[in-house]
């Protein structure tokens, strides 16, 4: 998980206790080290939550605190449903659930008037226009994303010619009305771009690679806003 939902969990596990919770019980729930359990109940009581204790002893939440809740404007919430939707129609059937659940609780937190707006909202993808195949395939890429793993595809160029190639998968990217993968290739020993639609085998193998430099996702924006990409 990462640190946001860990810091809300860290207060769940606190709400309620009746007794001060040892940092060491803390960090055994979350899977993570005692010294970030201490890092994060300094953050949590930096944000003004009233917890007691210390390294050592234990830590205690009052019981009468709860977090405030996340708001969000009116485009911010048209944005985040018709991002919501446009997963739930275009990636693999375990986002989609997860966008469905989304949206879902986001609408049980609007008001009236949000909830109004959120009806008249003009973004919608039809689900059925994604096939169960492609939905497959996108959660094989994704997965090895993911957990950094080498896939094994089969790959159709535009001259319909198939050639065989372990990839190290990246960046999955929405492209001129189609999904395109962007990974290091060790056939052309080379980053490569591949359109979703033309492989036509995936096998995620056991193998892992190194994770891409921290600034790689934004150099691929870049290019992309300042080229025109031909498919390879």
């Amino acid at each position: 998980m990462n640190r946001a939902e860990r810091l809300f969990r860290l207060v769940e596990l606190l709400r309620g206790r009746r007794l001060a919770v040892t940092a060491s019980t803390l960090s055994q729930q979350l899977d993570v080290s005692p010294r970030t359990i201490y890092r994060d109940i300094a953050a949590l009581i930096a944000s003004g939550a009233p917890i007691d204790g210390e390294a050592g002893v234990g830590y205690r939440l009052d019981p009468a605190y709860h977090m405030p809740p996340l708001m969000f404007d009116a485009e911010e919430v048209q944005a985040i449903i018709a991002g919501l939707r446009l997963t739930r129609a275009f990636t693999d059937d375990d986002l989609a659930h997860a966008a469905g659940r989304a949206e879902e609780k986001l609408r049980a937190a609007l008001d009236d008037e949000g909830l109004r707006r959120a009806d008249r909202s003009p973004y919608d993808a039809p689900i059925y226009d994604f096939s169960l195949a492609r939905r497959d395939l996108h959660l094989k890429i994704r997965r090895a994303c993911e957990e950094v793993r080498k896939i094994r595809i089969t790959y159709r160029d535009e001259k319909g010619e198939e050639t065989t190639r372990v990839i190290h998968p990246f960046l999955l990217l929405r492209w001129q009305s189609v999904w395109t993968l962007i990974a290091w290739c060790e056939l052309r020993t080379a980053d490569r771009h591949f359109r979703l639609d033309r492989i036509t085998k995936a096998e995620v193998l056991v193998d892992r690679f190194p994770e891409p430099r921290p600034d790689f996702r934004e150099e691929m924006r870049r290019q992309l806003a300042a080229h025109d990409h031909n498919y390879r």
